[in-house]
């Protein structure tokens, strides 16, 4: 009965509600039960980053609108971020502070709502009246007493429809109010972590998580860094990169289609190997530039910057790019131009030997003339390699792969095709200079039987 009464009572209230304009004070005699709507501000919250101050750059709601909570209110864009504001309150929007492209600030009023008195305020700073506050405070030690749980007459609307004990929800309002959103979370609607907690309950949690979490002293960054200087090989790489980044560089590329070298090498390397010695394809390469060098002898020079000439070298000293434990070393094979494919091939084993083990001599360095670097057998296709002053000119070698090519009928075959990257110092070398080499060069790999023409 008293419950039928209540009802009866709030429809009542709610006519005369209806009835008066929403600034008319009601007859002191009647009570709302909390059921009375009320204006509340909805305060720009504070959205990290030390931002201050915001643009408004959308609304997606208008005066009148009614709006529950989580719906879209507007996007706001500060110097960082675009930020979508969401509404906390179920209620009707009656007064929006700022318009579009109007600057907002953290902690003032954005909106404000018509909201019913039992719903949660925790996000209006609207009301500085203590006595409010505390009236509130109280209310809520008396229900939480009482073992009731604070909540809506919507939010206990939901729990009821879906059979919800509202106990057992967990309240992130002001004085442990339940929101629409925690029922939602518990009911697995809303991803769990949607609703933000009160900033009173945060604070809250905030103050127990650090009491029962360990001092962690800070750590400061001079103690996690390293300082290692450069020695060795990476200094040594250092200075030859800063001469080299001096040079104004050009680069040429092109494919080789190795298909017949690869059987020529597959069919040597047994013979090569019974006579100690291990045949890869860098002695063809080898080789083959040392040929068009001699074509192309401008490409075997150095540079001099003090007397602006070049030295041209009627020896070849093939620099090779190795990989080492102690890092890339570029050595060079001596005279390439009066060894054989065999004898070169011995001088690379040797070279990576004396490399693994860091027993490089000086010598081994010394008086390079030509520089060429596979990549390939680690991988890549092509590359912009580095000249090693005083030299004009090097070439990177990239990873050899089998792939569809048309024969001389038009057929579609099998081809190993292999790129090669060349870089040169377009101080002293033009393109059709070094084009002109690379053809040579490819000419040879590509009809490994001409090297028989030449053969020392």
């Amino acid at each position: 009965m008293a419950g039928l009464i209540h009802r009866q009572g709030s429809v009542l209230v709610r006519r005369l509600l209806s009835s008066r304009p929403w600034n008319s004070a009601l007859p002191a005699q009647f009570h709302t039960c909390s059921l009375l709507d009320k204006q509340v501000s909805f305060n720009l919250s504070d959205i990290g980053e030390g931002i201050r101050e915001v643009t408004v750059k959308e609304w997606f709601v208008k005066e009148g609108d009614v709006v529950e909570q989580f719906d879209n209110l507007c996007e706001v864009q500060s110097d960082k971020a675009s930020v979508t504001i969401t509404s906390r309150y179920d209620g009707k929007i009656v007064k929006l502070h700022k318009l579009v492209d109007e600057i907002a600030l953290v902690g003032k009023p954005l909106l404000d709502f018509d909201v019913e008195e039992d719903a949660d305020d925790s996000s209006s700073d609207s009301s500085s009246d203590e006595e409010v506050e505390v009236s509130q405070q109280a209310v809520a030690a008396s229900v939480i007493s009482s073992g009731k749980v604070l909540a809506t007459p919507a939010v206990r609307r939901i729990a009821m429809e879906n059979k919800v004990d509202l106990r057992s929800v967990k309240a992130s309002g002001r004085n442990g109010r339940v929101l629409k959103g925690d029922v939602l979370e518990f009911l697995n609607i809303i991803p769990e972590g949607t609703v933000k907690p009160h900033p009173s309950i945060a604070a809250q949690q905030a103050r127990t998580a650090a009491a029962a979490a360990p001092a962690v002293k800070p750590l400061e960054l001079k103690q996690a860094e390293t300082v290692v200087p450069l020695k060795g090989v990476a200094k040594a790489m250092y200075k030859s990169m800063v001469e080299a980044l001096k040079i104004p560089h050009f680069a040429y590329s092109d494919e080789i289609d190795v298909s017949k070298l690869v059987q020529v090498r597959e069919d040597l390397k047994k013979e090569a190997l019974a006579q100690g010695v291990k045949l890869t394809y860098m002695p063809f390469f080898v080789k083959a530039a040392s040929n068009a060098l001699k074509q192309f002898p401008i490409l075997n020079s150095s540079f001099c910057e003090a007397t602006e000439s070049l030295i041209y070298k009627s020896y070849h000293n093939i620099s090779i790019a190795m990989h080492t434990p102690q890092g890339l070393v570029v050595p060079n094979v001596k005279n390439v131009d009066q060894k054989s494919i065999l004898e070169i091939a011995a001088d690379l084993n040797a070279l990576q030997e004396r490399g693994a083990k860091n027993a490089l001599l000086p010598e081994d360095f010394a008086n390079g003339t030509f520089s060429l670097s596979n990549i390939g057998i680690i991988g890549g296709t092509y590359t912009h390699p580095c000249i090693m002053a005083p030299q004009v000119a090097i070439g990177a070698i990239g990873k050899t792969k089998l792939l569809p090519r048309f024969d001389a009928s038009g057929a579609v075959v099998a081809a190993h095709i292999m790129n090669v990257s060349w870089s040169a110092d377009h101080r002293v070398i033009d393109g059709v200079t070094m084009a002109s080499f690379s053809n040579a060069w490819k000419a040879l790999l590509e009809n490994p039987q001409l090297f028989l023409l030449s053969a020392k």
